[in-house]
């Protein structure tokens, strides 16, 4: 089994507005996603990401006070799978249910060193 990294992109969800039931069944589908993945072995850790953070880029590594963003979408957070290649992971990706609030996924084999 390989590693994979999912990056979750996401409209900033500060700007959106949902019904109190939306948001209900919304949290329910991932809750789904993640009991039928972490039972199968497949997921293996993540988090959501808060919207405090700093850049640092240049070459004078100078530090900006605010997240990378692109018009209004951030990422919002990160799993990470095992699968056997990257078709199954993207496989495994395309059940979360990010896409019903206009999201997508980004999915990436981890690099790790050989010995």
């Amino acid at each position: 089994m390989k590693d994979f990294i999912v990056l979750v992109r996401e409209p900033d969800g500060r700007a959106d507005e949902h019904t109190a039931e939306e948001l209900k069944l919304h949290r329910e589908k991932w809750d789904n996603w993640f009991a039928k993945y972490s039972k199968s072995g497949h997921f293996k850790g993540g988090s959501a990401l808060s919207l405090n953070g700093k850049i640092i880029k240049g070459v004078d590594a100078t530090v900006i006070n605010d997240i990378h963003k692109i018009d209004s979408e951030i990422i919002g957070g990160y799993l990470l799978l095992k699968a056997e290649d990257l078709n199954e992971a993207v496989e495994i990706a395309r059940e979360i249910p990010v896409f019903e609030f206009e999201g997508y996924l980004e999915v990436r084999e981890l690099q790790v060193d050989q010995e």
